[in-house]
């Protein structure tokens, strides 16, 4: 494909994440957001009106467009295969939200169903494109503080999600903690043990339904390396997203981000800040660009997508490892695929 052709995208869902991704496409200098697919019409034509696209219910009025070059999927989890199914049919690059399904078998299902397409497939793991996280990925790569050892990621929402989302989440190691596991896996990708645990310590909420307001999880990587993730459905301070890699030869963090770098110190204290960034919107903007950009860069030149669909079946099959340890209190082996 020409560099210098415009790229048409469709949309699919229109809820908060579609909005994320809609007023990127519009805002890019080189793409048309040309459909968005949603039932819940309404929704989908207020965004269209603010993105200057068109608004359909029926998902195959976007399969019908020849003109298209690709589809983001921003629907419901139970979506997903579906659509990425019908997509990679249709020979439309696809990025898609993670996780592809919740079910491990569906996802492998779907794998196999589109083995042989070459079509580019991206998953959302929108963190590997945050500035800071790809930062400290690539100097950890260049050897800067040596062979990684430890990895520690720290990633707390400040409040619990709606009861209903949590419902039908799939639990918080596969709709929470499974970013996290992408992350580590960016960082060491072949990892063979999981071990988890996991309480409930303030949500009744979450515990009526039979999932955990709070985890750590440890990874073991092929080589040694060791990871730990702690999540917490709620912060106090804001949302708590912090990432450390230690070697032999020293460390690299990559800290919270406040609205500014403005510190005031007196009587009371010293170095008091802006509260942190309230939430993944507010604190993952430039990732979300920049993870749009890898996709239409792949769109045009063909070049490999990162994170990828079996990015997508390795950070599910962490996360069902992550859950069943928790429950079972054993450390899982991981069988990659």
């Amino acid at each position: 494909m020409s560099n210098d052709k415009r790229l048409r995208l469709a949309l699919f869902g229109s809820g908060r994440i579609g909005q994320v991704h809609a007023r990127n496409i519009a805002a890019h200098p080189d793409i048309d957001l040309v459909l968005i697919a949603d039932p819940f019409i309404d929704g989908a034509r207020r965004l269209a009106e603010s993105t200057g696209a068109r608004a359909v219910q029926d998902p195959e009025e976007v399969f019908a467009d020849t003109s298209l070059d690709g589809v983001i999927i921003g629907s419901p989890t139970s979506t997903h295969v579906d659509l990425i199914s019908r997509s990679v049919a249709h020979g439309l690059a696809v990025l898609c939200e993670k996780p592809i399904d919740l079910d491990i078998d569906t996802v492998l299902s779907c794998r196999e169903q589109i083995k042989d397409s070459t079509v580019p497939i991206m998953l959302g793991f929108n963190r590997r494109f945050d500035p800071s996280f790809a930062a400290v990925r690539t100097r950890v790569e260049a050897g800067e503080i040596g062979k990684l050892e430890q990895l520690t990621i720290t990633s707390r929402d400040p409040e619990p999600a709606p009861r209903d989302y949590i419902a039908g989440s799939g639990g918080i190691f596969r709709d929470m903690t499974i970013h996290d596991l992408d992350m580590a896996r960016s960082f060491v990708p072949h990892i063979v043990e999981v071990s988890a645990v996991a309480s409930n310590v303030f949500s009744k909420d979450i515990a009526e339904l039979n999932d955990f307001d709070s985890a750590v999880v440890t990874l073991r990587g092929r080589d040694g390396e060791l990871i730990t993730i702690t999540n917490s459905r709620h912060c106090a301070f804001g949302y708590d997203q912090r990432l450390e890699a230690f070697g032999p030869q020293g460390m690299l963090s990559a800290g919270n981000v406040t609205p500014t770098t403005v510190r005031k110190s007196g009587a009371a204290g010293t170095e008091e800040s802006d509260a942190y960034l309230p939430f993944f919107l507010e604190r993952y903007p430039q990732a979300y660009y920049a993870e749009l950009e890898a996709f239409a860069r792949s769109i045009r030149t063909g070049a490999p997508t990162s994170p990828n669909f079996a990015d997508g079946v390795s950070a599910l099959v962490l996360a069902n490892a992550a859950a069943e340890s928790a429950v079972t209190g054993k450390t899982v082996s991981v069988v990659e695929f």
